[in-house]
């Protein structure tokens, strides 16, 4: 495994590191025992830094971390998110006692005295600029109610706003083959002020691995069906805001990255690993299977310059246009 130094923090988290949001629901059936296994396995092969947050499953994955690393606490670092139980549009919602009630409720579920890294989850771009959530972050941060905090965004915009906010330690973006739209400025920005990316979705919702075809359908209580097109929050967290079947063709036109590279998925995030700004891709699973698939990303060759710069007007010309909702 491979570690890389979070921000300025003094944590060095595994750059292969996993989402929990797949085990805790919203991805389709889950099993816990499948779950628990591919957790066991990620850690055993080093992997040292897990995501999730209070909604998944309703703090299901939650629980399920902290079986996970119950006696390796301080090892295995983890990071949750917070405000989506919530009103996202009510000030109130970011008030100190709410979030307050957030994080203990979150402590709880972890089965830990400190969060190593607390996350806004996508909150509206005006809560950022209101700034007062930042304010209660900072008091729990000199509690040691928390070690760091970070913020989850979903636009460059966004992002780049919270470089400004001096407690602000790492972003979580979406950024892949098809979103490619944080390379030009949030990236390095964020690379020289300090702040470590955590790269979420970094397969397009499963788009990437190119094993769907135009007749994939999915299950009732998979946000890729209900979802697919926005119905109940940013069509951007779905397929990377492509509609399906163009999303289907598009990695069609791609399949050529996987030679060499064992298949599409690692190819794929092996071209964000390249990025020396990123400090984690953060794939989701749902057992053994699909950790094992994903740290094979480690032994896969970089692209060369060449294909980068193919990647890049492949994005430009053919992808960037069909991308929907706040990138």
């Amino acid at each position: 495994m491979n570690y890389r130094q979070l921000g300025n923090t003094e944590l060095h988290i595994s750059e292969v590191s996993f989402g929990t949001w797949a085990i805790g629901g919203s991805w389709g059936q889950t099993d816990d025992q499948e779950a628990l296994k591919g957790l066991d396995r990620a850690i055993g092969e080093g992997v040292n830094f897990f995501d999730t947050a209070d909604v998944y499953g309703d703090g299901h994955a939650e629980d399920l971390l902290a079986r996970a690393t119950k006696g390796r606490e301080d090892s295995v670092h983890v990071a949750t998110k917070f405000c989506r139980a919530g009103d996202i549009h009510d000030l109130q919602t970011y008030s100190e006692a709410s979030i307050r009630r957030y994080c203990e409720n979150s402590l709880k579920r972890l089965q830990r005295e400190r969060i190593d890294l607390y996350q806004v989850h996508c909150p509206p771009f005006a809560v950022l600029k209101d700034g007062r959530v930042f304010e209660v972050l900072d008091k729990l941060q000199a509690e040691g109610k928390i070690r760091h905090y970070g913020v989850s965004v979903e636009t460059v915009e966004e992002g780049l706003f919270c470089l400004g906010v001096p407690g602000v330690r790492s972003l979580q973006v979406i950024f892949n083959l098809f979103r490619q739209k944080p390379l030009a400025q949030l990236l390095p920005k964020a690379k020289a002020s300090g702040v470590g990316i955590l790269v979420r979705l970094p397969l397009a919702s499963g788009l990437l691995t190119g094993k769907f075809t135009e007749t994939t359908t999915f299950n009732e209580g998979d946000h890729r069906n209900f979802n697919a097109n926005g119905e109940q929050f940013n069509v951007g967290e779905t397929f990377a805001g492509l509609r399906f079947e163009k999303g289907v063709e598009l990695a069609r036109e791609l399949a050529w990255i996987a030679e060499g590279r064992g298949d599409m998925a690692r190819a794929s995030m092996r071209w964000i690993l390249d990025c020396p700004e990123v400090t984690a891709v953060i794939p989701g699973f749902r057992n053994v299977r699909q950790i094992e698939d994903n740290l094979g990303t480690l032994d896969v060759p970089s692209f060369s310059m060449e294909e980068k710069e193919r990647l890049a007007l492949f994005y430009q010309e053919q992808v960037a246009m069909h991308i929907r909702g706040a990138y």
